[in-house]
């Protein structure tokens, strides 16, 4: 079986810079046309019931200590805790004089957290109602402005650290870090019944979409290799 050459490898990865972000924005644009119709209400209502004790929906599945661990992972992707590590990321950044790499973050995060608001107006779609909200929640809810911000915050921070991290295994560590940040931050939004499924995925989508554009970004104009 004869291996693809390093050369062509280098071609595709521009290309796969530019489709896969382009998918997945594709992916939040039809999810959101399927949730304004309504096609996703039972789904999401399913999911919702089947996390609360049957005979009391106000009451999370688990022992106690798990809808306190849900609550701590919850405040994961809060907009203090995440602009809190994007400010101490980009100080760091522009002490070590990289100044390219810091203004990707800066873009990255920034222009996430923008366009998050913008959506969730554009969508305004409604809080469950059909189960107890366990923490205080005020926006609408699609999409999820704790998933998406966490895929940004922390996808990009952890491809930026795996790029200049040397041994395979480390890179495959910092992204599963990465990634299950991500992920828990979005389930304990379900779990505490103040987003729908839907919202969840849709945030995860557009996030990661999101993070993926300027990291393509950095990597088609040499940002991070002009701010060394």
């Amino acid at each position: 079986m004869r291996l693809v050459p390093k050369a062509r490898l280098r071609e595709f990865i521009p290309l796969a810079a530019l489709f896969v972000p382009a998918a997945l924005v594709l992916g939040f644009v039809l999810l959101g046309n399927e949730v304004r119709e309504g096609e996703t209400l039972r789904f999401d209502e399913t999911i919702l019931v089947a996390l609360r004790t049957p005979t009391d929906l106000a009451d999370p599945i688990g022992p106690h200590w798990l809808e306190l661990a849900m609550k701590d992972t919850t405040s994961l992707g809060s907009t203090t805790v995440l602009t809190f590590i994007a400010v101490v990321s980009i100080i760091y950044l522009l002490l070590a004089r990289k100044r390219g790499t810091a203004l990707l973050l800066l873009l990255s995060v920034g222009g996430g957290t923008l366009l998050s608001s913008l959506l969730k107006i554009a969508y305004n779609r409604p809080r469950p109602q059909l189960v107890a909200h366990i923490v205080d929640v005020s926006t609408a809810s699609f999409p999820s402005g704790h998933a998406m911000m966490s895929a940004i915050t922390y996808l990009t921070l952890g491809a930026l650290l795996a790029s200049v991290e040397p041994n395979p295994r480390l890179k495959m560590f910092l992204m599963g870090v990465a990634f299950f940040l991500t992920l828990a931050v979005g389930l304990s939004r379900v779990y505490l019944g103040v987003h729908y499924p839907t919202d969840v995925l849709a945030g995860w989508v557009l996030g990661s979409g999101w993070a993926m554009t300027w990291l393509g970004v950095s990597r088609l104009s040499g940002a991070q290799g002009m701010a060394n």
